[in-house]
């Protein structure tokens, strides 16, 4: 359509975020296919997507091709030119250029037909943009020029230069010298130095060690290329060794360094001397920032991110003892980033109106501002105005379209802010047409008149083909709405707004009707309830029927959603002109305002009700402690809400690190009331932190409690409680132990804790005391070489602390310490039970002071010494022992010594016992079995004892029932036996010789099946290793002899 541009441009849509645009109105209706054809065929004019950015491109790369990148996108698609250092790019005229999708590719670049600043302007029939300047530099590093470099002699002591001279390349380059040939580099030290803004190598004081070759190497940063220089020889003159002198400056930094901020600075000095010159740096007025590093034996000050409170004049000083010097230069830093604090936006206007945009950008040093139209600069002429970053342009024309750049630069660079600017002109059209409107009866309705016109249009209003003049009750606005002032019956009809301009007129129709005001009743209107009631609000209204209604519930004035608010509210829709809201479990929060809000499409009614709810009282205010002694502690607070109930007492609550979270404390009055805000807590502990709180209860509940207090200690005071669980015993001959539980620090009630230690010998009069100053001490220990063992004692203990003394425990009598055991047990014997064992046995000294708790008994083969044997302890008062792991056939000798806490005794005589022989290792063999009913026969080949093995004196046979934690075992002296099965199940028979030394090996064993309540019939196996043949389990017994490992 004609008006397709002006209509889209109302819509609020945008190629850019920040275009300001009309959003649509709230009564618009848009055709969303029409709109979507809107959106896709707008023009605009060109935005930049991708700008090219600098490029640093090494000439000795293998592709000898750049590309400059540039995308934009606009409607109609932007074409693009391409300018270096301000001259269009001619593809036609340099094969070396070609153009691809708006970007720049140059072959075989050139640093001397090349470098410079590139510029990508993109354009469409709606205007042009310039892209920012992008700087296109070469990297390279030529060569040494190849002439032989003069030898430098210099005297012993002597500073010296090495001059490198580098060759063309670009960017900056690393410098390091070669001492006579690659890759023997040179070390940098307190005396060496290369300085990587000269290159050079400087010696402060030359040593014979130094006389040699030396090579400049140098690396190109971007390329990675290096180069040497020819060779610089350095020797030594022979007239003699150089004397001390002061020192010289011979690298130093500029007298004023530019930076731009965010790099990282490095500052070089270093001088020449003999002695070797120390370095040191200062910044004057000021301190050298904390992230500055010192390099180079102080010679490089390096400051990284540099920032613009780092700016200022730095010294460097050389010194060393002959005298000094010092070099002064000035840090500036500058802010290389520029960055916009407002820019222009797309607009669009109507033909006739006034333009101002200003844009504004931040750097330093400040920038300055230009304008471009469609590329081209904009200056101060005619209607237009330009000052600085603000542009002006009266009664904008729809010659004034394009596109505007506002450019903000200094001597570091330029950055552009972009706009298109519309001029619209089109013909009026309504969007809407006709409209319907309702109004209540009595009230004021406002008819509105917006076409979509360029310039604006003129606007008349017109009823039954008159034109409406303006009068108290039909008010003409000034944005053309026409008011109708209390409206009546006689008001209903069509009204006529005419839009007419240069470009052509429009009409649009509003049909006006006018119905019954509304009625909405909210009931209850005020109503209490307490918590964890229910309750309902109804709402109902009365209308014109032939409009609908619409309900919407508040609380305290904003919508309720009802998927919210945990199942609380729920909507209850009961007619169509009748809603309810019940609120379930009512909370404390759910108390406030209720609306109910009414719609029609004539008008909206809200009513409100108020909920008050009943519940636990609030927290009461801020605690504050007024008043604390030893034991008490005087708290005052503010009234809490009491939520509609009445607050009847006060719960006052105490913390300290020894409580169990918060506790009730005991108050003064008791109870307190709730009309009281002041209350004494007492029977505190003295020397004590603690936090207050304070709890208010109502008929409903308890509520929740205050804020805790400040924490407060209370004073001091003499300790009140002595130490439990006194007693003693134990220690060594001579002593008296005694201990005690320390007393809490929650009941040392001050500083400077500590026991009294009171004791005295049964008997007598006085007390001896003892201070404890540590307040964990838990023992005391006396001695006295008079008191004999066992002696009994009146033992107490009490306390003290800075305050004084507290009381003690209550007396009880302990035993000095007893003493080590005074006899050695006796009757000593001791005799082989086995191979491996011997039994030891001794009788208890007499009882009298000094009794042993224990013994220990000592063992060692005959052949070896006492000290190497080893020692067993018995757990009690045992008087028996049995050794075990002994080596059998041996003789061993045994003693045995009591002990008690104190010491050993004395050590019984020695005596001797054999270890029996080991039992014969043959195990019985060939065993046959023969079974009847219950009962089976066992027979097997006797066992032969060796000459080194205890005689046979006898077998065992072990009965075993698997599955069953019973066994059965027979004892008989010949190589046989008859053994009764005590039930159907399944067994294992082993055989084994039973001797002085203990059980032999055991047999082969056998595995017996039998099926219980079936009839047995006689049977007989030897030892085989599978099932015979042709045997049933239900016909017979199977037995089976086998090694055990096989099942």
């Amino acid at each position: 359509t004609p008006h397709a541009n002006s209509m889209f441009a109302s819509l609020g849509t945008s190629r850019k975020s920040n275009r300001m645009l009309k959003p649509i109105g709230d009564h618009d209706v848009i055709n969303l296919p029409f709109l979507i054809f809107l959106v896709e065929n707008e023009d605009f004019g060109p935005v930049f997507l991708h700008e090219p950015g600098d490029v640093l491109f090494p000439l000795d790369s293998d592709e000898r091709k750049v590309v400059l990148r540039c995308e934009a996108r606009g409607n109609p698609p932007p074409t693009y030119s391409w300018y270096i250092n301000g001259t269009e790019v001619d593809g036609a005229a340099d094969y070396r250029y070609s153009f691809v999708d708006g970007n720049l590719i140059i072959t075989n670049a050139s640093e001397r037909t090349d470098y410079g600043k590139y510029q990508c302007k993109a354009e469409n029939v709606l205007g042009s943009v310039l892209g920012r300047e992008a700087l296109l530099q070469f990297a390279y590093l030529g060569a040494f020029s190849g002439k032989t470099r003069g030898g430098v002699s210099v005297r012993e002591g002597q500073g010296v230069v090495l001059m490198c001279t580098p060759p063309p390349h670009s960017p900056e380059i690393i410098y390091s010298w070669v001492f006579n040939e690659f890759p023997s580099f040179v070390a940098e030290d307190s005396r060496r130095f290369i300085s990587q803004d000269t290159g050079n190598l400087y010696i402060s004081k030359v040593q014979p060690s130094d006389v040699g070759s030396y090579i400049c190497l140098v690396k190109n940063t971007v390329t990675n290329a290096r180069v040497l220089s020819p060779p610089t020889p350095l020797t030594l003159k022979t007239d003699g060794i150089m004397g001390e002198y002061e020192p010289k400056i011979e690298v130093h930094f500029a007298t004023s360094v530019l930076a731009a901020r965010g790099v990282a600075v490095r500052l070089e000095c270093f001088a020449l001397g003999n002695p070797v010159p120390t370095i040191t740096w200062r910044k004057i007025n000021g301190n050298i920032p904390k992230k500055a590093r010192l390099r180079k034996s102080q010679a490089v000050l390096e400051i990284p991110n540099i920032q613009l409170e780092d700016s200022g004049t730095y010294e460097c000083k050389a010194e060393n003892p002959r005298g000094g010097t010092a070099f002064k230069g000035h840090l500036q830093v500058y802010s290389e980033s520029q960055h916009w604090v407002r820019m222009i936006n797309d607009t669009q206007m109507d033909s006739g109106e006034k333009l101002q945009w200003e844009c504004k950008a931040m750097g330093r040093p400040r920038p300055t501002y230009h304008w471009l139209l469609n590329g081209l600069p904009l200056t101060s002429q005619g209607r237009v105005e330009i000052v600085n970053g603000e542009l002006i342009i009266h009664r904008v024309q729809q010659a004034d379209s394009g596109m505007y750049q506002c450019v903000a630069g200094n001597k570091y660079g330029a950055i552009y802010s972009n706009a298109e600017l519309k001029i619209l002109a089109s013909a009026p059209v309504f969007l809407h047409n006709p409209v319907r409107v309702i109004a209540t009866l009595g009230k004021d309705v406002s008819l509105e008149c917006k076409p979509r016109a360029s310039p604006k249009p003129r606007i008349t209003w017109k009823r039954a083909d008159r034109r409406i003049q303006q009068s108290r009750r039909f008010m003409l606005l000034r944005n053309n709405t026409l008011r109708i002032v209390n409206s009546s019956r006689a008001d209903e009809g069509s009204y006529v707004c005419r839009a007419e301009n240069q470009l052509g007129s429009a009409e649009m129709t509003a049909v006006l009707w006018v119905k019954e005001a509304m009625r909405v009743e909210l009931s209850p209107s005020r109503v209490e309830v307490t918590v964890g009631e229910s309750v309902v609000l109804s709402c109902k209204a009365a209308h014109d029927t032939s409009l609908d209604v619409a309900f919407q519930w508040l609380f305290d004035q904003k919508p309720i959603n009802f998927h919210q608010h945990g199942g609380h509210f729920e909507y209850i829709q009961t007619q169509s002109s009748a809603v309810d809201l019940m609120i379930r479990s009512i909370l404390l929060k759910h108390a406030g305002k209720y609306g109910c809000r009414a719609q029609t499409s004539a008008d909206t009614v809200s009513v409100a009700a108020e909920l008050l709810v009943r519940g636990p009282p609030g927290p009461p205010g801020v605690v504050i402690v007024e008043e604390i002694t030893d034991t008490t502690a005087t708290l005052s607070w503010t009234r809490g809400l009491d939520n509609h109930s009445p607050i009847s007492t006060y719960n006052l609550q105490a913390r300290s690190p020894f409580s169990l979270g918060w506790q009730t404390v005991k108050t003064d009055p008791e109870p307190v009331t709730g009309d009281m805000e002041s209350a004494m807590a007492v029977e505190l502990n003295p020397w004590v932190e603690y936090e207050f709180r304070v709890v208010a209860s109502n008929a409903i509940g308890t509520g929740d409690p205050s804020a805790p207090s400040r924490g407060v200690r209370t004073t001091e005071a003499v300790p009140s409680v002595a130490p439990s669980n006194v007693s003693g015993g134990n220690g060594r001959r001579h002593e008296l132990v005694i201990s005690w539980e320390p007393v809490s620090e929650e009941f040392q009630n001050g500083e400077g804790f500590g026991y009294i230690v009171a004791f005295r010998a049964n008997g007598t009069r006085g007390w001896k005391e003892k201070m404890v100053t540590s307040a964990d001490s838990t023992t005391y220990k006396y001695r006295d070489e008079t008191f004999p063992p066992l002696t009994p004692f009146e033992v107490k203990v009490g306390v003290y602390n800075n305050k004084g003394d507290g009381p003690f425990s209550r007396v009880v009598v302990i035993h000095s310490a007893e003493g080590e055991p005074r006899e050695a047990p006796g009757d000593v014997k001791a005799y082989g039970i086995s191979s491996s064992e011997i039994r030891v046995t001794w009788k208890a000294p007499n009882p009298g002071p000094g009794r042993p708790r224990g013994y220990e008994v000592s063992y060692w083969k005959d052949m070896e010494q006492e000290e190497s044997g080893t020692k067993q302890r018995t757990v009690k008062n045992e008087t028996s022992m049995v050794l075990t792991g002994l080596e059998g056939n041996s003789l061993y000798r045994v003693t045995v010594k009591g002990f008690n806490s104190i010491g050993p005794g004395p050590t019984a005589a020695a005596v001797a016992a054999n270890t029996r022989k080991a039992p014969p290792a043959q195990p019985p063999a060939n065993l046959v079995w023969i079974q009847e009913g219950n009962n089976v026969s066992l027979n097997w080949e006797p066992v032969k004892a060796k000459d080194n093995e205890s005689d046979v004196i006898g077998y065992m046979v072990l009965l075993k029932q698997e599955g069953r934690g019973h066994n059965q075992v027979t004892r008989t002296i010949n190589p046989s036996t008859m053994l009764l099965l005590p039930e159907g199940g399944t067994y294992t028979i082993d055989v084994r010789a039973l001797s002085e030394g203990g059980e032999g090996a055991v047999s082969a064993q056998a595995r017996v099946v039998t099926s219980s309540g079936k009839p047995i019939a006689k049977s007989s196996q030897r030892s085989v290793h599978c099932a015979p043949p042709g045997l049933t389990w239900a016909a017979m017994l199977l037995v089976l002899l086998v090694p055990s490992a096989s099942w």
